[in-house]
């Protein structure tokens, strides 16, 4: 058993003392020094110490010193309390301890022996129990205290112990001690310094339980076995963590990162193939893939991880050319439930195979890709800003402009509620050529929709246009609260679709609407050929709102003008948007593998295709983490 040792310092001591004390302690390699309650605002000590040390923890009991009881005449509200802890934390890291039952007083003078005695009668002493605190006065007793670290030893198991504070953050449920060992370093709790780098995602807050950050497939099979062994809790998957749905982050559940796994090579260059790992971004790979003239077509934003989308279908500039994402799959390697390894091509694993493209969230998680590219040389890139007077006329024009556009041009639309001058629109999109004249040939149309009021056209390389997202980093995202959004495919923009479309604007309803330009070599694709068989769509539909109920009584104005739904920008996790996702019959194929590759259900925390179906209940009934909250 390891003891968690450091020292009480009186309240009559001076500042300068209490921190020469602390840093002796810190020294000397003792875990905390707990301040006297009684001491002059003990807080504001805690927070100068923490300060101006660095590893070692520091106690105060709040409860003591009336900082938590509203009746005080000085007391906090705890609000403020919680708002001043985290800022402590951010700053310094967990290392403020405000609970007095995560540590033992012991008597002055204890001894080696005293002290193993008095943490193995304490129930709730041990590595995950309460450190204990010596009193001290003076440097030379605190270097005393120091010297009983050798007669209790260190940490028998080799596994790296987290301090009090941090372990004072754990969430329930979660067996932190089981871990398995190949995945401990890496391993992020409540508690650690790099929690907030991990705990969101792109659009929604999350506080998940454990964060496990696998390197090889191996470990990724470690951390679904871990997960096995928790299955009343959430479980999330995370490449990129751009999921509008949210779903790779969650509260108090366990979270398997895999952005660790970005590697990107050349594996066929005869016939412009790669391998790319789950983990790794899509303007990482534009960029690899520059230098050969190559490129995939992978949604509009860069910084976008390639695990999801490329599970879920890819709708994105050079989609009308070279077809979706999944299109351009020729292999994925993936750990499966039970932790085996397999690999699933047209002919080795062919339904598992067909699943992952489009549904891949549900059967395992993807550990590699392997895909074909196509050549793409300097492309235009567009942005244009205009105002029109009616939005329902220019909606209509702009989806004969899209759908008749050349192959090689595609053009997205966002606009948000109508002004009193009109309606703002934004075009965004890529022409496929190097050719200045083209490019202005291909745009000229969509440049009449309305008054240009800002515009930017530029001849680049397909990686400059991906490379506009920026990089995430070490700080992680910082999304909150629930993302509010639906999802739909449309075969024509009609007159109907465009007046109910601008009706729905109206409402207030909906802050973003984004049409993105299908068709083309997508069309081309046979609609069993994969799990995304919607192939026949001339435009997906995004709205996302601040309010779900809001959003939800818009949409609802729009929804029967729609068919078809693609996962990606949906929410809704209501088990009929299966239905509409992936249509009766694919969606019974889905059942069967999931039944086969999944029977317990581990991979549910998302558009759960559940192996027995129960219409009565939700798809997600194993999960309550799955219920959006009702408002932002």
């Amino acid at each position: 058993m390891t003891i968690e040792v450091g020292v009480a310092l009186a309240a009559g001591l001076a500042p300068d003392r209490l921190l020469a004390l602390a840093r002796r302690a810190e020294e000397g390699g003792l875990d905390l020094v707990v301040l006297d309650p009684g001491a002059d605002d003990p807080w504001t000590v805690a927070t100068w110490l923490l300060g101006s040390t660095k590893a070692i923890q520091v106690g105060v009991d709040i409860e003591a010193a009336g900082m938590a009881d509203l009746s005080a005449p000085d007391g906090w509200f705890p609000q403020v309390a919680e708002k001043a802890r985290q800022s402590l934390d951010q700053v310094a890291g967990a290392r403020l301890l405000t609970d007095a039952s995560t540590w033992i007083v012991a008597p002055a003078g204890a001894t080696a022996e005293s002290l193993t005695l008095l943490t193995s009668t304490d129930e709730l002493s041990g590595p995950d129990g309460r450190a204990v605190v010596v009193p001290a006065t003076t440097e030379a007793e605190v270097d005393r205290v120091a010297g009983l670290l050798a007669e209790l030893g260190g940490p028998a198991s080799g596994r790296p112990r987290r301090p009090a504070a941090v372990r004072a953050l754990r969430r329930p449920g979660i067996a932190y001690d089981e871990i398995p060992a190949t995945l401990v370093a890496g391993a992020v709790e409540p508690g650690d310094p790099g929690y907030r780098g991990v705990r969101s995602t792109y659009l929604r807050g999350g506080s998940p339980g454990l964060v496990l950050r696998p390197r090889t497939p191996a470990e990724v099979s470690d951390a679904l076995g871990f997960a096995r062994r928790h299955t009343h809790l959430p479980l999330g998957i995370r490449s990129g963590g751009h999921g509008v749905s949210g779903r790779s982050t969650n509260d108090g559940g366990i979270v398997i990162d895999l952005s660790a796994m970005n590697r990107i090579e050349v594996i066929d260059p005869a016939r412009r193939r790669v391998r790319i790992g789950p983990g790794a971004t899509w303007k990482q790979v534009a960029a690899a893939l520059d230098a050969y003239g190559w490129a995939i077509g992978s949604g509009d934003y860069g910084g976008v991880g390639v695990g999801g989308l490329a599970t879920a279908g890819g709708i994105g500039f050079l989609s009308r050319e070279h077809g979706l994402t999944i299109d351009h799959l020729i292999a994925v390697e993936m750990v499966l439930a039970d932790g085996s390894m397999v690999r699933a091509t047209a002919t080795e694993n062919p339904d598992l195979f067909w699943g992952v493209r489009g549904a891949g969230a549900n059967f395992g998680v993807v550990t590699a890709f392997e895909l074909e590219t196509h050549e793409v040389a300097e492309v235009g890139s567009a942005q244009l800003m205009l105002v029109v007077p009616d939005l329902e006329e220019a909606l209509l024009r702009f989806g004969d402009l899209a759908t008749s556009a050349p192959r090689d041009t595609t053009v997205f639309l966002v606009t948000g509620p109508p002004r009193s001058g009109g309606s703002v629109i934004q075009l965004y999109g890529l022409v496929d050529s190097p050719d200045p004249e083209t490019i202005v040939e291909r745009l000229n149309p969509f440049a009449g929709l309305g008054s240009l009021v800002q515009q930017q056209v530029v001849l680049a390389r397909y990686t400059d246009v991906m490379n506009q997202a920026p990089d995430v980093g070490s700080d992680g995202h910082h999304g909150h609260g629930e993302p509010h959004s639906h999802s739909g495919l449309i075969g024509a923009l009609t007159p109907e679709f465009a007046r109910d479309a601008a009706d729905m604007l109206r409402t207030g309803g909906v802050q973003f609407f984004q049409l993105r330009t299908m068709g083309g070599a997508i069309a081309e694709v046979h609609p069993g050929a994969t799990a995304f068989s919607h192939r026949d769509a001339a435009f997906q539909v995004t709205a996302l709102g601040g309010n779900r109920r809001a959003l939800d009584a818009a949409w609802d104005g729009l929804r029967n003008r729609l068919d078809g739904l693609y996962l990606s920008f949906e929410t809704d996790t209501d088990p009929d948007r299966l239905t509409d996702a992936f249509g009766t019959r694919a969606l019974d194929r889905l059942r069967e593998i999931k039944r086969r590759y999944d029977p317990q259900n581990l991979f549910r925390d998302n558009f759960n295709i559940a192996p027995h179906f129960n219409s009565d209940n939700s798809n997600n009934s194993n999960n309550s983490d799955n219920d959006p909250a009702e408002d932002a």
